[in-house]
């Protein structure tokens, strides 16, 4: 990330909406964005592959469940924050991962410019693709300040997504007893 370059875009911001950038309330402000950014867009540089931990050999064979899996991201179409909880789950196939792992892969997708449907499928088709297992249940629910803040203002709307893959995708019994239990 080029801090340099975000700081002086940063000051041209402040000018474009008519503000003094040598205001002595932002003075720094420039300096806190760049680096600002360099947390909410910190996920560009990190590989969901890397911080995988694997436990082959395993012979559990039920639904493993992580919910309530806070996030914040940014909406790709305003750049405007987005924000709400994530739950996972999935049933090995002879493979499991460290649970500390679904949050951090929820973590890296949802700081880069996003849209919730992309996340979405990018948590389920990342853990698909390294894992193999039966099946994988992705649900997002999430506020956007781009429908609150702006646009229709409406304050108590929220999304829901959902991405499933195999055994999820396939037996509605499996997504159902899923979606029971992250309620």
């Amino acid at each position: 990330m080029d801090t340099q370059k975000i700081e002086k875009a940063a000051k041209e911001l402040l000018k474009a909406i008519g503000e003094d950038e040598n205001r002595e309330g932002l003075i720094k402000t420039p300096e806190r964005v760049a680096k600002s950014f360099g947390k909410l867009f910190g996920g560009y540089d990190k590989n969901p592959e890397d911080i995988l931990t694997e436990f082959d050999g395993e012979n559990y064979d039920e639904m493993i469940i992580c919910k309530n899996i806070d996030f914040y991201s940014t909406c790709e179409h305003h750049m405007i924050p987005f924000f709400g909880r994530v739950s996972i789950g999935y049933i090995p196939n002879k493979k499991i991962i460290g649970i500390s792992k679904l949050p951090r892969i929820v973590e890296i997708f949802s700081r880069r410019l996003q849209n919730q449907e992309r996340m979405t499928m990018q948590i389920a088709k990342t853990l698909n693709s390294l894992l193999k297992p039966q099946g994988v249940g992705v649900v997002v629910e999430a506020q956007h300040l781009c429908t609150m803040a702006r646009g229709v203002e409406k304050q108590n709307a929220s999304i829901t997504t959902s991405s499933f893959t195999g055994l999820f995708k396939k037996k509605m019994k499996t997504r159902s007893e899923f979606l029971g239990l992250i309620k």
